[in-house]
């Protein structure tokens, strides 16, 4: 009877093989050295890198295939010091699953890509490859595992809201309208009405989703699309419970991130957060003062949230800094303000190594309290019915917030550009690949 063909062997398994076993090997050729008397085939998988000797007369009469071919081997494993993890494959029988593969655009199998962003960029289905590459979007896949395991266990309901709404009035004009079916639709800039909705549901909630902002920006850290990773929760006392609830999420993600992706941690050299037990915290008007802007100021410029990261680092030994009490003209309609200054909102930003990285806080939660919110900035309720609908009928006090993943692992790998840590970027120039 004809031996059983072995199953598939992942790279990262092959240093468990018994050495003499017969081993079978899938994934692609990262790289093929041609010696005078020996060849080698480096075989990636989604675990790692495998190699595989090939002696001359166990080439196949087309020759080795080109790296990036995908191709099954199956082959005996044989202990070898110098190999990855001790153990290579000899005697393989080599069978191509795919035709021989095109030249790629940048040399994968070198150690770091040297090939400028708009190649990376352009080439993308191919340039992923790379494992240092990869390693990036491992960190945001660990990111992600941490985000919804710390909400899950403290009693959220992950939720999935439209992308495709009928107003663009939640925060000004700057929205991708859209032909829908005869009428103007809109790419939703923010799930925020709805998380807020459904908090009158489920009390606790969070979403994991793209959102779209058509704000004309052509910087280093800003997408016309990203991935935001939002939160909303019920029955709070202000904005302080919503912060704290934001320190144990950014736990949670960089122990996933630890724990998940310890490889890409090490492959990429990650310099893991300090979270601190409880977050810094300065109000906005004390931070205006210590970056010496004008106390008429608006906003944090960069330059600002730069000067405060800097400052909370050597002054608490902190990678993350809270400012809170921005002004109500700066913030939305439905934020709550400060009970003692009704000048100033119960809100904050978290600056994250000197970039912001989350905006939240508390909301109004009473129907008469949005009516007069309207009518002060001249907007007239009948245009958000459908929200108000909820706070008309009973809703707690709440808050959230909401984190742009590309922004976090993009600050975590202190890469100087957001699109390096981005899929497929999506920016004012840029709707390709």
């Amino acid at each position: 009877m004809k031996p059983p063909v072995p199953s598939r062997t992942l790279a990262a398994e092959l240093t468990r093989a018994e050495p003499g076993s017969e081993v079978r090997l899938q994934g692609h050729v990262h790289r093929r050295r041609e010696l005078a008397t020996v060849s080698f085939l480096v075989i990636r998988d989604r675990s790692g890198l495998a190699q595989v000797v090939v002696r001359p007369d166990e080439i196949a009469a087309a020759g080795l295939p080109p790296e990036e071919t995908v191709v099954d081997i199956v082959g005996i494993a044989t202990a070898n010091a110098h190999a990855p993890g001790g153990i290579e494959v000899t005697a393989p029988v080599v069978t191509l699953l795919t035709e021989p593969a095109a030249t790629p655009p940048v040399e994968l199998w070198r150690p770091a890509l040297t090939a400028g962003l708009p190649t990376l960029l352009d080439n993308a289905a191919v340039t992923w490859r790379h494992p240092a590459q990869r390693a990036r979007w491992e960190i945001a896949a660990a990111s992600l595992q941490g985000f919804r395991a710390t909400l899950d266990a403290a009693g959220f309901t992950e939720i999935q809201t439209p992308k495709l709404v009928a107003s663009a009035t939640e925060s000004g004009a700057n929205v991708f309208p859209v032909d829908y079916f005869g009428r103007p639709a809109f790419l939703a800039q923010s799930p925020q009405f709805y998380k807020q909705q459904l908090v009158g549901v489920f009390e606790r909630v969070y979403e994991v989703g793209p959102v779209f902002r058509a704000e004309p920006h052509d910087t280093v850290r800003h997408l016309s699309e990203y991935v935001s990773l939002d939160v909303e929760f019920g029955f709070i006392r202000d904005h302080h419970d919503v912060l704290a609830m934001l320190r144990t999420v950014l736990a949670g993600m960089s122990d996933a991130i630890r724990v998940q992706a310890s490889d890409a941690v090490e492959l990429l050299q990650v310099r893991l957060p300090s979270i601190p037990e409880e977050i810094p915290t300065i109000h906005f008007s004390e931070a205006l003062r210590r970056v010496g802007a004008p106390e008429d100021e608006p906003d944090l410029a960069p330059e600002h949230e730069r000067l405060l990261g800097d400052w909370a680092l050597q002054e608490f030994g902190s990678d993350v800094l809270a400012v809170e009490g921005y002004p109500m003209r700066k913030r939305p309609f439905y934020t709550h303000p400060q009970s003692d200054d009704t000048r100033w909102s119960n809100s904050f930003d978290l600056i994250f190594r000197g970039l912001e990285l989350v905006t939240g806080g508390q909301r109004l939660h009473r129907y008469g309290d949005y009516i007069a919110a309207l009518a002060a900035r001249g907007e007239s309720p009948a245009a958000y019915e459908e929200y108000l609908q909820a706070f008309a009928h009973g809703m707690p006090p709440h808050g959230g917030f909401a984190i742009g993943l590309e922004r976090w692992v993009g600050r975590l790998l202190e890469a100087p550009n957001i699109r390096e840590v981005t899929l497929f970027p999506r920016d004012v120039h840029r709707l390709t690949p």
